[in-house]
């Protein structure tokens, strides 16, 4: 097993599903877009592929390890739920899938609701347009904060690597998919998003309006948010005519090229911001 987890394997392997299913959407979206981008795809591109290089540096200099890595330890050291309770292997792998997907949903849910880390994780929402470059969009803070949180859940789990591993290549290529800027059957995207997060539910998370922006929070399954309220079928304005990104934060310097995302965290005060407030306003304040 651990012959097979070697670091090199493990990059080897996501970096070949990252780029395959990245290829499968940009060529989707070129046949069959959903809207028109208002920004350039050139500068877009440009700047949300920059931020991921950049992560992707991060990453590798101050956690080399990874959440793979860490699996591998608590495997040796048998720490965490999993491992003290008999089980067959795949059962094992498959509800470490599904732990860990809820604790992302959590995850999300949180990025919402604490101010100091809605500054954070608004560098992803503030994108102007939304198309596959945009699930990859996110702060290098935030980043960090989310491996922090993703060591702490398999610390506690215990779930084998190859669960870890599978993870954490689903949770890439869905995030890549249900922001993809893609049109599909209005039939077929009734089914999927039964089983799977489809882009027509995720981009009502994107829309400026406070109540659809704190709705849609899962990544990979629907369930979590079906099962805690917070789904919403489609938003209020339409896919073509919803207005997406942050309503305070408007200029393409600010919000599409890198010098701008890395600082927008540090820019304007720390609200009182939180998800659902009950005292939202008819023009609802800025998300």
């Amino acid at each position: 097993m651990h012959r097979v987890m070697d670091p090199t394997h493990e990059l080897a392997l996501r970096l070949g599903f990252f780029v395959g299913v990245l290829g499968a959407m940009v060529l989707w979206e070129r046949l069959a877009p959903r809207r028109a981008l208002t920004v350039s795809k050139a500068v877009r591109w440009a700047n949300n592929l920059g931020i991921v290089v950049l992560n992707s540096l991060v990453v590798r200099l101050l956690l080399p390890a990874g959440a793979v890595g860490v699996a591998v330890l608590v495997t040796d050291r048998g720490w965490g739920l999993l491992n003290e309770l008999a089980m067959s292997p795949a059962l094992a792998v498959v509800l470490s899938v599904i732990a860990l997907d809820l604790v992302i949903y959590l995850q999300h849910v949180m990025f919402h609701s604490v101010p100091i880390l809605w500054r954070l994780h608004r560098v992803h929402h503030a994108d102007l347009d939304f198309d596959v470059t945009t699930g990859l969009r996110f702060h290098p803070i935030e980043i960090l904060l989310s491996l922090f949180i993703k060591f702490a859940a398999i610390l506690l789990l215990g779930p084998p690597v190859v669960a870890v591993l599978a993870f954490e290549v689903i949770l890439n290529a869905t995030a890549m998919f249900n922001h993809g800027n893609v049109r599909m059957p209005r039939g077929v995207d009734r089914v999927l998003r039964w089983f799977v997060v489809t882009p027509d539910m995720h981009r009502v998370h994107h829309s400026v309006l406070d109540r659809e922006a704190n709705s849609n929070f899962g990544f990979n399954v629907p369930w979590w948010d079906r099962l805690f309220g917070t789904y919403l079928g489609q938003p209020s304005q339409g896919h073509e005519g919803m207005t997406l990104g942050i309503r305070r934060y408007r200029s393409t310097r600010q919000v599409a090229w890198l010098p701008g995302m890395l600082a927008l965290p540090f820019a304007g005060k720390v609200t009182g911001y939180a998800i659902n407030r009950r005292e939202w306003r008819a023009h609802e304040e800025d998300p």
